[in-house]
């Protein structure tokens, strides 16, 4: 991968779909905008204000329980995690204290313990289904899907352990972000 390439694309001079590379070559260039599936750039939703509000939120809440209890780190957008044969940038990540490993200066070879994902407008509903089940897959514990028009969170356990909280529910950490809760509300306020 040529890195007059890399900056076509991040440009909007050549189509992403043009350019093939291999998940060892995306992580070395981390290729601004995009996540990597299957061999190809894909380019990320431009969030909203709305979308940004959620995520802002999100970190709100959980990152102060996180940090009073010691239990792990947040990480935002701009973080890369390794999820399986594709790389991934979780609009809210939790990994726990005990996988903090590896060089800081890197994104992550793994996936992390809690990926939040926001909807977009422009998100396809099988997209974010298929990522959800990726992160899984490849190990990520819980997922969290933010849908900001119904106001819901759809809590991903497993492929067969799915459930949808609305505004009048409370989301909870479970065994992976241990005491963690929230009324389901306060993420869309």
């Amino acid at each position: 991968m040529k890195q007059r390439e890399i900056y076509e694309v991040e440009q909007g001079i050549r189509p992403a779909e043009k350019v093939k590379m291999t998940l060892a070559e995306f992580l070395e260039q981390d290729v601004e905008g995009y996540e990597y599936v299957n061999g190809e750039l894909v380019p990320m939703a431009s969030p909203s204000r709305e979308h940004g509000e959620i995520s802002v939120n999100v970190i709100r809440y959980l990152d102060a329980h996180v940090y009073q209890n010691k239990i792990g780190r947040l990480y935002t957008a701009e973080t890369t995690f390794q999820v399986g044969e594709r790389t991934t940038k979780p609009d809210v990540a939790f990994v726990s204290t005990d996988r903090l490993t590896g060089d800081k200066t890197e994104g992550f070879s793994i996936p992390p313990d809690l990926a939040i994902e926001v909807v977009s407008p422009s998100d396809v509903q099988s997209r974010v289904v298929e990522k959800a089940f990726a992160y899984l897959e490849a190990g990520t514990r819980l997922v969290w899907v933010l849908e900001p028009v119904s106001k819901t969170v759809t809590v991903y356990r497993s492929e067969k352990d799915i459930e949808m909280l609305t505004r009048d529910n409370t989301l909870d950490g479970e065994d992976v972000v241990p005491g963690f809760t929230c009324p389901v509300a306060y993420l869309f306020e």
